[in-house]
């Protein structure tokens, strides 16, 4: 009796790098054979899947790889170099039996970044997490090999947060948005997924072949804990694996000449607490960031939430850290270009890298990774007596655990066994915190349209 798994819509195949993508020794070549938990192998195998099930109507890590719990992906070594051998992956990744050529590139981005980080990051012992410098030289590093730091012109690099559950309207939003940056000859980069992480890079892509732009950069930049809930769109033209988190949010930063935000959930809500933890470092006082929070004219009692929620624990400095431009994509991109001009400035005549912010001050409390356990999230020091940016980094640090309840496997796992994670500080913050989150979870965004949530943390007194 034959009891084989069969998947209707999988599909095998051997396919060739396409991309960046150095010859293997048979070093590298062994540690991702190695399927054990001190093995490349389950992070490659994992991270190949998300890029392969791109534009999947799932955002639940456990319920993918469950889906295609057959799959596998094998290195075949050549005299030429090497291809990969891969079983019963998603038939969506291909067309008359051919990859799709942009997941190919993010496939072979994949095994890139595992192989990069595993031997020249963590390996060489380069990455020191006591030493704030080694971790930025470590993100530094990682963006280098990547070829993403090779671009050489004025700043023009605008990042693009917000969530992979939004509605129709705010995702047309962010198109619009990203039309205008486009016609003004500004690239775009994202947490690579679907919403509002598509919307920009699909606007611009528009605008770039109009204006016959056709060096246009779509960046993403993600890590092996998110990918599978948000894989990477199909406009991705540079894909970047960030080891953790902290290392992403921290790359984004180094990369942008500005940033845009639109509506999201807690996501979203943690990239704006980690920015404003960097933000309100009085080392960063002078640094031209210009920040733009804007979205359609429907979304105003979202931005007035978390306008209330930022006032009411950061403060007014933190507040005015941030420009609200409602409704109006054009005022967003002229914003973008007038404010370039100040980095650029500021930049050049302190001889700073236009590619990468080395200027910018991240406080090492905000480098840190912080692994979301129960124990974890109820240590966190929510008070508003708290210096702003310290309360600042354990808000995100809240915020993020929250994301890996929702949609990280690990996570999913952990709240399934133990329920949700317990958040605890002085009345102030915990029912500002507590309104917060109702509303993200009343405008269903906390996970994709249709898909029913359950929380992930309860808010103690």
């Amino acid at each position: 009796m034959d009891t084989s798994v069969v998947i209707p819509d999988a599909v095998d195949a051997r396919v060739g790098p396409r991309g960046s993508l150095e010859n293997l020794s048979q070093a590298e070549i062994a540690k991702l054979l190695d399927t054990s938990a001190q093995g490349l192998y389950p992070l490659f195998r994992s991270c190949a899947l998300a890029v392969l099930n791109a534009g999947s109507d799932s955002d639940n890590a456990h319920e993918i790889f469950e889906r295609y719990s057959a799959f596998t992906v094998q290195i075949v070594r050549h005299a030429w170099g090497i291809k990969l051998q891969i079983a019963h992956a998603p038939a969506a990744a291909f067309v008359d039996g051919e990859m799709i050529r942009g997941i190919k590139e993010h496939l072979f981005a994949v095994l890139r970044d595992v192989i990069y980080t595993a031997n020249e990051i963590v390996g060489s012992g380069r990455l020191d997490r006591r030493d704030p410098a080694s971790i930025t030289n470590a993100v530094f590093h990682i963006l280098r090999n990547a070829r993403v730091l090779d671009f050489k012109a004025r700043p023009n690099l605008v990042v693009c947060w917000g969530g992979h559950s939004i509605g129709e309207g705010e995702y047309q939003y962010t198109k619009k948005v990203g039309y205008e940056l486009g016609l003004r000859a500004l690239d775009v980069c994202t947490g690579c997924g679907p919403g509002a992480m598509k919307g920009p890079m699909k606007g611009a892509a528009i605008a770039h072949a109009k204006q016959r732009i056709v060096t246009g950069r779509y960046l993403g930049v993600t890590e092996p804990g998110i990918i599978a809930a948000e894989p990477p769109n199909a406009i991705v033209n540079q894909l970047v694996i960030m080891p953790d988190i902290e290392m992403r949010l921290e790359a984004f930063l180094r990369l942008a000449h500005g940033i845009v935000v639109f509506p999201g959930g807690v996501g979203t809500a943690e990239e704006i607490l980690y920015l404003l933890g960097v933000l309100l470092e009085p080392a960063n006082a002078d640094l031209p960031l210009p920040v733009v929070l804007t979205g359609p004219r429907e979304s105003a009692a979202w931005f007035e939430q978390l306008a209330a929620f930022i006032e009411g624990t950061l403060g007014d400095a933190a507040l005015a850290r941030l420009t609200f431009i409602m409704d109006d994509p054009p005022a967003v991109a002229r914003h973008m270009v007038k404010s370039f001009e100040a980095v650029r400035e500021f930049r050049r005549t302190r001889n700073d890298s236009y590619n990468f912010n080395w200027l910018l001050s991240v406080p090492a409390p905000l480098q840190q990774p912080f692994e979301p356990t129960h124990a974890s999230m109820r240590a966190l020091d929510l008070r508003r007596a708290r210096p702003a940016h310290e309360l600042a980094a354990d808000l995100r640090r809240a915020f993020s655990g929250i994301v890996a309840g929702n949609v990280k496997q690990q996570g999913v796992e952990a709240i399934a066994r133990h329920g949700p994670y317990e958040l605890a500080g002085d009345a102030a913050v915990m029912g500002l915190l507590d309104r917060l989150l109702a509303a993200f979870v009343q405008q269903e965004r906390m996970k994709l349209p249709g898909s029913r949530y359950r929380p992930s943390y309860r808010l103690a007194g």
